[in-house]
């Protein structure tokens, strides 16, 4: 207290002058307009700094939850997208509007990731208990990433398209000419579409897409682009270097997709020629 008290004396001379000073412009603010509205200016924009600093540390610590938002809107939106009849390239098709689409479409986040080995997979935080199964597709915003290979109750691991082991059905979008999508463990940033006839046609550039033939992957989801033209000299199929969309190395949220009607169609496909491998 007695430290208090020494302070106001010690400074009693430049708090009166403070005093006085604060008295004066209010005195001033209050009888003059311009005054007035200057303060009044002045004031609003130290509250507008503030509230939008506030704001960008309310922001940032609400990311998590926006991410989540972003990847349920998404995977409606995509959920919408694989059941949509094209209406290029099929005839309409008129279905109740509650019949329900052949796929339906979960979303999960990768928790670790691997693509410096020859045999590469990654884990998502998704599994049984959220509906997930083995075989399932994996896209990103991007296009596919992989298939889901092994599930526990809540996660799932799931085969890399950077997977030796990896095949996949794919197509030149702009003529459907087939091949199969593999990779031969060099670069992450390219896969192989192997066995294209050789009556094909295509140039750099071109978009590689899922094709129709897969009861994993809905047709027409990209894959990458053809960067390079290679042909087998027994063969005389070509083999084309895709550059991929996806970015492997950096992998976020994802969707894992479910055809509804999968294992009836291998089923029925089985039964009817039971010599082929499907």
């Amino acid at each position: 207290m007695q430290q208090i008290i020494n302070f106001l004396l010690k400074n009693s001379i430049n708090l009166l002058f403070l005093l006085l000073l604060g008295i004066s412009l209010t005195f001033t603010i209050q009888s003059h307009s311009y005054h007035r509205s200057l303060a009044v200016s002045s004031a609003n924009s130290v509250t507008g700094y503030t509230y939008e600093k506030i704001n960008e540390v309310e922001s940032y610590f609400s990311l998590r939850e926006q991410n989540d938002r972003l990847s349920h809107e998404n995977a409606a939106l995509k959920r919408m997208l694989f059941n949509t009849q094209d209406t290029v390239n099929k005839p309409p098709l008129t279905l109740p509007e509650n019949t329900p689409g052949n796929y339906k479409v979960y979303e999960a986040k990768v928790i670790k990731n691997s693509y410096s080995s020859q045999e590469n997979y990654f884990t998502i935080n998704a599994g049984t208990a959220e509906g997930i199964k083995e075989d399932m597709g994996v896209v990103s915003s991007q296009g596919v990433i992989g298939v889901v290979e092994k599930t526990s109750s809540h996660y799932s691991t799931v085969i890399s398209i950077l997977n030796r082991k990896f095949r996949l059905g794919a197509k030149i979008k702009k003529n459907d000419h087939f091949g199969t999508l593999t990779w031969n463990g060099k670069s992450t940033g390219f896969a192989q579409l192997i066995d294209v006839p050789r009556i094909a046609s295509f140039a750099k550039g071109d978009t590689i897409v899922t094709g129709n033939e897969s009861t994993i992957f809905p047709e027409n989801i990209p894959i990458g682009t053809v960067e390079t033209i290679y042909r087998d000299k027994v063969t005389q199929n070509f083999t084309l270097e895709v550059r991929l969309f996806n970015d492997m190395t950096s992998l976020g949220y994802i969707y894992i997709i479910e055809n509804k009607h999968k294992e009836e169609i291998e089923q029925l496909q089985e039964e009817t020629k039971p010599e082929e491998q499907h």
